[in-house]
C-alpha cells in the first residue's frame, strides 16, 4: 500500500494528514514532506495519523528525525490520532515519552492517555 501526504499550512502551522502505510518504500516521501516543516522556527508541526494502519521502524526514523529537527530549530512537532496498533510502537520503543502525542480521535473514544 502506498501513504497519502497531504498539508495543510497557516500561521505558524503546518498539519501533515497521513493514510496509508509507512514503510521503507514511503518514509522518503514523508520524511521529504515533514522535515522542511521542522525547521522553520517557532512552527507548530502536527501530524495526523488516523489513517495510518501500518508503520515499522523506518517511520520511527523520520520522527526521531522530526523530532530532533525540532530540538535545532525551535519548532514543535506533535502527533494525533494514532491508531492503537501504531501507538504500541512509539510505546514498546519509549518515544511516547519524548514525542508530544495526543490519542484522541476526532469524534470518537479515547484510544489511551499519554
Amino acid at each position: 500500500m502506498n501513504l497519502k501526504v497531504e498539508l495543510s499550512e497557516g500561521n505558524d502551522r503546518s498539519i501533515v494528514s497521513l493514510s496509508g502505510e509507512i514503510d521503507a518504500y514511503t518514509a522518503p516521501q514523508l520524511k521529504e514532506t515533514l522535515l522542511p516543516l521542522t525547521r522553520i522556527e517557532s512552527q507548530q508541526v502536527e501530524v495526523d495519523l488516523e489513517d495510518v494502519n501500518y508503520m515499522d521502524s523506518t517511520g520511527l526514523g523520520v520522527f526521531i528525525s522530526a523530532l530532533k529537527s525540532t530540538k535545532e530549530c525551535n519548532s514543535h512537532l506533535k502527533l494525533v490520532n494514532l491508531q492503537d496498533r501504531v501507538l504500541r510502537l512509539f510505546k514498546i520503543t519509549g518515544l511516547d515519552e519524548i514525542i508530544d502525542i495526543s490519542t484522541a480521535i476526532r469524534g470518537g473514544d479515547q484510544n489511551g492517555q499519554i
